[in-house]
């Protein structure tokens, strides 16, 4: 079993972020996990069974104001994982993406975050508000990783893993908004979106 579990946080608007924080959040939350997991596929696939199961985020699948850069690692992840899973199937190995909402762990710690280095006069209100929350959310997330570490256990141990695991109210309540919405932009240009084949 691999457990791809790399994060850190470069938050901040995304003018605002420098090329060199984003490739450092890319090859932090995206790079690395993909690093570890070639390494250890050939074993998987030699012995015929294995488990590959990786940590992603809501904002893996519903961006957000302030995390261009973390979204699109954890965006990243996500069609990797998803793709992976059709290729390395057949050779009986699992994959699990977990999309944890706000856990109390060290990703919001000094250690871990990082913030834009470019300031923008025309953001500044909106960073005030929003390095406000992000620096006063350590320690108040509602979520318990030692619940989760007993959450994923339990999971991998089934005849049949989930491809995906929703961690948290908060995640599940973020899924179906999203799910939601994908759903009102499919119904408002159906008509346009079937009407463009080749008559």
């Amino acid at each position: 079993m691999l457990v791809n579990n790399a994060a850190n946080f470069y938050a901040g608007y995304f003018e605002e972020l420098t090329s060199e924080q984003i490739h450092k959040q890319l090859e932090t939350s995206l790079f690395g996990p993909m690093n570890v997991t070639r390494a250890v596929l050939p074993l998987m696939r030699k012995q015929r069974s294995g488990q590959i199961i990786t940590i992603s985020s809501t904002a893996g699948f519903a961006g957000f104001e302030f995390g261009t850069a973390y979204a699109a690692s954890k965006f990243g992840v996500e069609g990797w994982m998803e793709s992976l899973q059709a290729e390395i199937e057949p050779f009986g190995i699992d994959t699990i993406i977990v999309n944890p909402g706000f856990f109390r762990t060290e990703l919001l710690t000094e250690e871990s975050t990082n913030y834009a280095e470019n300031p923008i006069e025309d953001y500044n209100e909106r960073r005030t508000e929003q390095m406000k929350f992000w620096t006063g959310a350590n320690g108040q997330q509602p979520g318990d990783p030692a619940k989760l570490a007993s959450a994923l256990v339990f999971i991998s141990d089934q005849p049949q893993p989930p491809r995906r695991f929703l961690a948290g109210a908060d995640a599940i309540g973020q899924a179906e908004q999203k799910v939601a919405e994908r759903q009102q932009q499919i119904k408002a240009y159906r008509e346009l979106s079937s009407s463009l084949a080749h008559e």
